[in-house]
């Protein structure tokens, strides 16, 4: 599956806790809303059976989740007069990160200071005519 496909679906239940990404993913139509729910709950019992953290399944979220491209297997399709036509069977790596509500900050964060400076005047024609 593409990447792009996959995005719509992590867009959707990126922050949200596990049981209500399990729940969005469940009634969502795509394709790929079925194989991030394999790799949510994949994560969720890692995270359970991790001995170190002793977390519980229901209080944890869905910290990051973003995805990849994998490699695209380059495949060939006969065409009219004995042409071919080039079909991309593009791949991805789907990546689901939780961690305990308490541990998570999903609030905004604000934007840089260098973002928010304004860029830099340049001159108009008119003005470098007029220096030159």
């Amino acid at each position: 599956m593409s990447a792009r496909k996959a995005r719509l679906v992590l867009d959707q239940i990126r922050g949200k806790s596990v049981g209500e990404a399990l729940a969005t993913l469940e009634y969502t139509p795509r394709a790929a809303a079925r194989l991030v729910e394999k790799v949510l709950r994949s994560a969720v019992a890692n995270a359970e059976s991790n001995p170190d953290l002793h977390w519980n399944g229901d209080e944890l979220v869905v910290a990051a989740v973003f995805v990849d491209e994998g490699p695209t297997l380059k495949r060939w399709r006969a065409r009219a007069r004995g042409r071919v036509s080039r079909i991309n069977k593009r791949t991805c790596h789907i990546t689901v990160k939780v961690a305990q509500l308490q541990d998570v900050s999903l609030a905004p964060q604000p934007p840089k200071a260098d973002a928010a400076a304004k860029p830099k005047a340049t001159r108009t024609r008119k003005q470098k005519e007029a220096v030159a």
